[in-house]
């Protein structure tokens, strides 16, 4: 799975890195789910969306929250299918988390812990995952009281920095995954999609068909790639420093 990546490659070079205006940001150690994240869309390619991390179908009684979803089955799991074939964005990132023993960041249950790695590019370069994206708007107080509440983490707005807009829709995205490449397989049984940009793979997402979509969904090279752990303060998700990409003392 990806359940944390980061992005604190300064906003100039992302802006040089995907011609794309990021308006004004903070650098991210530690991306979570339920953040307003930046994405790109072929819709409006020339600005970096924000859009909770976390997809609710479009025709949701409530939000689901889903941070990923299988390259192998989005063509056909009801959550995904439509956003597959009409709204797939880009995510940018300059590295993502996963946590050895599976899973994320919680722990095993019978509670032992786990360790954090982060995979990343050796130059820390920005790359994007494949990503695919929702417009949800919750039930009206009259047939439902799940309201915005139960979505969390709006903090107002126009709907452009993934908050709600006037008519309470919230815009929310997926990460794809796939099977990990021989890297990332020490770490766990899935990897993000990350999208190679020399071979015109984000182009070819952002604005292909589905059957030349689909065809990105492999495991991208583990040349070029590294990885190593880091502390376990990156499983709160209200923990964002410099440090936490720090290699640490492995087990």
């Amino acid at each position: 799975m990806c359940g944390r990546y980061t992005l604190f490659t300064p906003t100039a070079d992302l802006e040089d890195r995907f011609d794309a205006d990021f308006g004004d940001r903070e650098p991210s150690y530690n991306c979570a789910p339920g953040q307003s994240l930046p994405v790109i869309t072929d819709e409006a390619p020339e600005e970096a969306i924000r859009m909770e991390w976390g997809l609710t179908p479009s025709w949701a009684d409530e939000s689901f929250d889903l941070i990923n979803a299988r390259a192998e089955t989005v063509r056909e799991k009801r959550s995904f299918a439509d956003a597959f074939e009409r709204r797939r964005c880009l995510v940018p990132a300059d590295g993502f988390y996963e946590w050895v023993g599976g899973g994320g960041p919680d722990g095993n249950r019978d509670g032992s812990g786990k360790t954090p790695y982060r995979v990343a590019f050796e130059d820390d370069r920005p790359f994007a995952m494949a990503g695919i994206y929702e417009r949800w708007e919750p039930p009206t107080p009259e047939t439902s009281q799940t309201g915005l509440g139960a979505f969390g983490g709006g903090d107002g707005g126009g709907g452009s920095d993934g908050t709600a807009d006037d008519s309470g829709a919230v815009e929310t995205f997926a990460v794809l995954t796939t099977e990990p490449n021989d890297l990332v397989a020490d770490l766990h049984h899935r990897m993000a999609v990350i999208l190679d940009p020399d071979a015109g793979e984000e182009e070819a997402w952002l604005r292909g068909d589905s059957e030349e979509a689909a065809a990105l969904l492999d495991p991208y090279p583990s040349d070029g790639l590294t990885a190593h752990p880091v502390s376990t303060r990156v499983n709160s998700p209200g923990v964002d420093a410099p440090e936490l990409i720090d290699p640490v003392a492995g087990d």
